[in-house]
């Protein structure tokens, strides 16, 4: 099967010209979700297809706490309502479970509408982590919350198979892609100050991304982490012999990559891993945990090493070929993903049709 899940773009039907899609999680935050949906975006419209976003941008929001670069909208119904009648969509994805997710299902279900949803990220692993709440709790929100769509759209087979075990039905995948001429080979230019080999890291600096198993490492060279987030002061003070450098974006992130000796991954609780591929597209070998994502990407291949030892995948990811990371980062497009995206959509009167055939 191709990286698309088997699906072509000729395949994808034609009356798909207005899409909405509806998130909480946008500018400015920094994280794959936003990068996913903005990457979706733009190759539909190059496409012809238009796409609209109801995002927090529109409304008065509250920061979360301990988290306060995320923040939830304030959003009425009657606001959203208007905004979606406005838009007239074709198609109504909703990305996120948050209140403007939760506002735009219950239009949908208000209106007897189809919809799409699709699962990025683990927030009951993401919540325990920082509160007693247990993720068979938190589930079960998600179970509802997901249970009317039409499809939900999940990004690896691993966590496909998971989330069918804990409930959640009419699955699809939807993979990931990169952008292959950004995130590209090239010669080393940062770093040639600092103690090889360089490892880095990139990503946000949160519990649950468990950025400290890799800053434990007991491994030669220079630990570099490239991103922000609530434990960044605590983990700077703690390890003051690795380089923080905050986010970095644009060109600058790509020399950082493509400087870099290997890739170390330490999350165990991404959906998928966008920073993954942007490293093997700039040939970067990976070390990582064979966890879902990682383990989706990487196995089989001689691009990345994983092991429950992340110190022994970093060894071994260090041996890897850079080639064979290039060939497997390109290998995820962002034509294949919108591909995988727009056959999974279902028409807004789709619903209604069901409805009334019920009837």
């Amino acid at each position: 099967m191709d990286r698309d899940g088997g699906w072509r773009a000729a395949q994808v039907p034609a009356a798909a010209r207005r899409v909405l899609i509806v998130t909480d999680a946008w500018r400015p935050q920094t994280n794959g979700v936003v990068r996913t949906l903005e990457a979706l975006g733009r190759e539909l419209e190059r496409r012809s297809i238009e796409v609209r976003y109801l995002t927090p941008e529109r409304f008065w929001t509250l920061p979360v706490p301990t988290y306060p670069e995320i923040r939830l909208s304030l959003a009425t119904q009657s606001s959203v309502a208007a905004f979606i009648d406005g838009v007239a969509p074709q198609h109504i994805h909703i990305a996120t479970e948050g209140p403007l997710g939760l506002q735009a299902r219950q239009y949908c279900l208000d209106r007897g509408l189809a919809f799409t949803t699709s699962f990025h990220t683990r927030f009951p692993e993401y919540l325990a982590a920082r509160v007693p709440v247990h993720p068979d709790w938190s589930y079960g929100y998600f179970r509802w919350f997901h249970e009317p769509a039409v499809r939900t759209l999940v990004p690896t087979p691993s966590l496909l198979a998971e989330l069918s075990l804990r409930g959640l039905d009419n699955l699809v995948l939807w993979s990931r892609g990169v952008d292959a001429s950004r995130f590209a080979p090239g010669p080393k230019s940062r770093f040639l100050d600092l103690a090889g080999p360089h490892l880095l890291y990139v990503g946000r600096i949160a519990a649950e991304k468990s950025v400290e198993d890799f800053l434990r490492l007991d491994h030669p060279g220079t630990k570099i982490v490239v991103g922000d987030g609530p434990d960044r002061a605590a983990l700077e003070r703690d390890y003051p012999e690795a380089v923080f450098l905050g986010y970095q974006f644009g060109e600058e992130l790509a020399a950082l990559y493509r400087s870099a000796d290997v890739f170390v991954f330490p999350s165990r609780t991404d959906t998928f891993g966008n920073v993954v591929i942007e490293a093997l597209a700039s040939g970067l070998p990976v070390a990582a945990y064979p966890v879902t994502g990682p383990k989706d990407i990487l196995a089989g291949t001689q691009a990345g090493a994983l092991d429950d030892d992340l110190g022994a995948a970093v060894a071994r990811a260090l041996t890897l070929s850079r080639q064979a990371a290039r060939r497997l980062g390109e290998s995820f497009t962002y034509a294949a993903s919108a591909s995988q995206f727009l056959m999974a959509l279902a028409p807004v009167g789709q619903m209604v049709s069901q409805l009334a055939h019920a009837g």
